[in-house]
């Protein structure tokens, strides 16, 4: 997953990183609330760690803007030395999902954040076959078919699919594909993402014509989506 992570404390910040870019998710820390407000505007993440104390914009109100702001609904846990039962309860009517009191512990870390995806997303139990319409997607043998017949796609093409057809109707920033298609490691410009976006929409069929939209939006990324009829 891609997470955000507000924090202040520089090193509770290489903890975190350890922890969850050992698990195999992508941490991108911000210590200031304005910083992290910017970013989070043009960019797409799975879930959002938040501190409460923080210099220029406490947690509470980073999360009020998140919530009025940020139409994506993307799960919010705090994580602060505040352990009192009337912050708890504040915290949680105004739109967190959960809420952990430091010194965090690794393996609840991990277990909350994957809950808290888990329940914005849906589970994630991977499936041999999974059905979108007239799309069939065959984890097995890494194949993608349209109307019971196989489309030729490269095994990136057939990466970045799943990826979108998982996301089927989010917005995602070209940052969010590349780290979750590419990985973070890999040296690709935004171009790259673009042709690949683009063969998909032909190869596929992904066009209104027949029910599916793969647009771009402008300055941000993509959006696959399921057209009424």
């Amino acid at each position: 997953m891609r997470i955000a992570l507000l924090e202040d404390d520089r090193d509770q910040i290489l903890l975190l990183r350890g922890w969850l870019e050992g698990a195999g998710h992508s941490l991108h820390a911000y210590e200031r609330g304005g910083d992290f407000l910017r970013e989070v505007t043009r960019e797409s993440f799975d879930v959002f760690l938040l501190d409460w104390m923080i210099p220029d914009k406490s947690g509470m109100e980073v999360l009020a803007w998140v919530r009025a702001n940020i139409k994506e609904r993307v799960p919010v846990l705090f994580v602060t030395a505040r352990d009192a039962e009337e912050d708890i309860v504040s915290v949680l009517q105004a739109g967190a999902d959960d809420y952990m009191v430091k010194p965090l512990r690794k393996a609840e870390l991990l277990a909350r954040i994957n809950a808290v995806a888990r329940r914005a997303r849906g589970a994630d139990t991977p499936e041999p076959f999974v059905d979108y319409g007239e799309y069939r997607i065959d984890s097995v043998r890494r194949r993608i078919s349209r109307l019971g017949q196989d489309v030729e796609l490269t095994q990136k093409d057939f990466d970045l699919a799943v990826f979108l057809f998982h996301n089927l109707g989010r917005l995602l920033s070209r940052g969010h594909i590349f780290e979750a298609v590419w990985g973070q490691s890999a040296e690709i410009n935004t171009r790259t993402i673009d042709t690949h976006v683009s063969r998909l929409r032909t190869r596929l069929g992904l066009n209104p014509e027949n029910g599916w939209r793969l647009g771009a939006v402008y300055q941000h990324g993509y959006r696959l989506e399921r057209l009424q009829h």
